[in-house]
């Protein structure tokens, strides 16, 4: 098949079966590398391509990515303590006092202070030693006005160590009716045992006491009346 690139020349040319040779009438055939180096153009813009693809994506790829510029997103708010957690405990309710009056009582008994100078004779002395036996007989003792007429009227003479503790008890006086209230005035004495010690005041050491028993058997000390 003819081929033609030079327009003023009309001898026919024709392509010998190689490639890069081109021959022209009589003559010896020319090479050219017309057909390589348009193959060579066409490789070398394929590889020029690719290497331009693969640099773009590694660029894409090591692109660094800023923060926002946004604001942070705040910390979650921590849940509340329930009301369950705020409730204090139940304080627990105050055991009754064993030394409570009963609920008839007149009235209560003023508490004698812990810790009460020394008496400078017996009649202050007798007043403390009533002052205790009140204190501790509260359910069995009153501080209102006796009644009239009274149950019974037992006397107790108390000797005492000089540590304040009982040496002995003697019934001055025994009620005609209801005489089972001797019993409890001594039993009375016993528990309010060991009264002040005597040591200061002279001899002998004792002291006595008028009790004044109500209808409810509860008694009075008559140096408190």
């Amino acid at each position: 098949m003819p081929f033609t690139d030079n327009p003023e020349s009309t001898e026919p040319r024709h392509l010998t079966p190689h490639a890069d040779t081109l021959h022209s009438g009589p003559g010896p055939a020319v090479p050219t590398a017309l057909p390589r180096r348009r193959a060579l153009v066409t490789a070398g813009g394929s590889l020029s391509g690719v290497l331009l693809l693969g640099m773009l994506g590694l660029g894409a790829c090591s692109v660094p990515r800023w923060p926002s510029s946004g604001p942070s997103p705040s910390p979650a708010p921590s849940p509340a303590p329930s009301a369950a957690a705020n409730r204090s405990p139940t304080a627990p309710a105050p055991s009754p006092s064993p030394n409570r009056a009963q609920p008839g009582a007149a009235t209560a008994a003023a508490p004698v202070p812990s810790r009460q100078a020394p008496a400078r004779n017996w009649s202050e002395y007798t007043v403390q030693a009533a002052q205790r036996l009140v204190q501790m007989n509260p359910e069995t003792s009153y501080m209102g006005t006796p009644p009239d007429p009274l149950l019974a009227i037992p006397v107790l003479e108390v000797e005492l160590y000089v540590d304040g503790s009982i040496a002995n008890i003697r019934v001055q006086r025994t009620p005609t009716q209801a005489k089972d209230t001797v019993q409890l005035a001594m039993a009375a004495v016993r528990r309010a045992a060991p009264f002040p010690a005597v040591g200061h005041l002279p001899k002998p050491w004792r002291f006595t006491e008028v009790f004044l028993f109500d209808d409810q058997r509860r008694f009075k000390p008559r140096t408190l009346d």
